[in-house]
């Protein structure tokens, strides 16, 4: 930019001496320090004299907003009661998960939560927690790995392939699947979501095009998986058209990748810089929705949860197209996201992280581990759940205690015993790290009511 610019210089424009200032040296040296100064100033004079011109506005916006309503910057304490709630399977939840939900409910946003039989402890709502807020939106409620889902499609193959042709369904998830940070596909294919307005029109995400890009059609790593299996459909009345019997399988599991997670960093980063909170819950800073970045969070966030779908919908083709067949059906959900929802008659914010979807009728997936059945659901719209079920088996044990607790032996030894073949993972994954799904089934009973199983057979995780 030459010379840098500097607070003066907005002031001689005729820039109030308030945060406004700052926040517009901010917005300029993140995204615009390239360019000339004397344009930056043409267009800083503009925004000052005609600030409606600029609402919204990707870079201005935020400067607009300081001008006209700057955002409150204070401490909230908490509630001294909770919000409503229900907990699912409570003697299977370790206390930890449950006290991060408690102090949840105190915020002064909540209005109404939840916890899941798969519950675990995790930053800021435990995983399997479900928050329901007044026009805020938590990232670390949504989580990290936004938009992180389930993804099965079942196909029309003799049920007996997955052992007469394993060889060749083993070098398919070799071969055309990708997990962790290296690993790409050396054929990359364009997809309708890079021509997306946010990808353009938000400076964050518009930097982070060309890796997601890359990584379209990628698994991340930890606990994320595609496999094959077996599908057992048992409901007559399924909305898929499938009858009772067994088909051969394809789920995955996974999320957004480095765009969602760039995307949680940076505006998780810009709420704790606005919502100060008692150090144990400093993890759940809120943007509120009627503000720059809430807004502007709120369209990075739903733009992640499409990139994850889109991931998921390369990797099935991919396999589809290396198995000659079309899928007879497509079942797929989120469980790390925010949803706008109604709530006791009032629009709220639904966080759901590692919680699944399911409201009256809605179909969805809970998997179990690489050696136990998932199940195929349908939601039974539970409010006191606020219409959600768990996202899986939820872990008994941490990576750390995994390390410590288990050795290579005792995983060969459990796959042997279900027949699996793995390709990939590591001990932190181990099957023994997680819950008896099918006690967390009967903990949800009220939830969700079941179409189907799904078992793993071939599991490629990464390295």
């Amino acid at each position: 930019m030459g010379i840098k610019l500097k607070g003066k210089d907005l002031i001689k424009l005729g820039f109030p001496k308030n945060n406004s200032i700052n926040i517009a040296l901010g917005q300029i040296n993140r995204y615009r320090k390239k360019e000339k100064k004397e344009r930056i100033l043409e267009e800083a004079k503009e925004v000052l004299m005609y600030p409606e011109k600029f609402k919204g506005n990707t870079i201005w916006g935020k400067v607009v907003e300081g001008l006209v309503k700057p955002v409150t910057v204070k401490m909230h304490q908490l509630r001294n009661t909770r919000v409503p709630f229900s907990i699912y399977g409570e003697n299977e939840i370790d206390e930890q998960a449950k006290f991060q939900l408690y102090d949840a409910l105190k915020l002064p946003i909540a209005v109404q939560g939840a916890l899941m039989p798969d519950a675990h402890y995790g930053y800021g709502l435990p995983i399997g927690g479900i928050l329901a807020t007044f026009n805020a939106v938590i990232s670390y409620g949504v989580g990290v790995d936004i938009g992180c889902r389930m993804c099965l499609t079942v196909y029309p193959i003799p049920i007996s392939f997955l052992k007469g042709k394993k060889h060749q369904y083993e070098n398919i998830l070799k071969n055309h699947t990708k997990f962790g940070m290296r690993e790409t596909h050396d054929k990359k294919q364009d997809h309708e979501i890079f021509y997306r307005n946010e990808f353009t029109e938000i400076p964050l995400v518009k930097r982070l095009k060309d890796k997601a890009y890359k990584q379209l059609g990628t698994s991340g790593s930890g606990n994320h998986f595609v496999e094959f299996g077996s599908v057992s459909i048992i409901d007559t009345n399924n909305e898929f058209g499938l009858k009772v019997g067994e088909y051969i399988g394809v789920l995955s599991h996974s999320g957004s990748r480095s765009l969602g997670a760039n995307i949680a960093k940076h505006y998780t980063y810009l709420a704790t810089k606005q919502c100060y909170l008692p150090k144990n819950v400093k993890h759940l800073a809120w943007l509120d929705l009627n503000t720059h970045d809430g807004q502007e969070y709120w369209q990075a966030m739903n733009l992640a949860g499409d990139y994850a779908k889109a991931c998921h919908d390369n990797i099935h083709e991919r396999i589809a197209k290396k198995l000659g067949v079309k899928p007879m059906a497509k079942i797929e959900n989120h469980h790390n996201f925010a949803w706008k929802e109604m709530v006791n008659g009032n629009e709220c914010i639904v966080h759901r992280k590692g919680a699944t979807p399911a409201q009256k009728g809605k179909l969805g997936i809970i998997p179990g581990s690489m050696t136990a059945p998932g199940f195929i659901v349908r939601g039974l719209g539970n409010t006191a759940s606020l219409q959600s079920a768990s996202h899986g088996a939820g872990r008994k044990y941490s990576r750390k205690k995994c390390k410590e607790k288990f050795t290579k032996s005792d995983i060969k030894n459990q796959l042997n015993m279900s027949d699996v073949i793995l390709i990939g993972g590591g001990i932190d994954e181990a099957p023994m790290a997680y819950k008896d799904i099918k006690k967390v089934m009967v903990n949800q009973k009220e939830l969700v009511e079941v179409l189907g199983t799904f078992t793993p057979k071939i599991v490629r995780m990464d390295k």
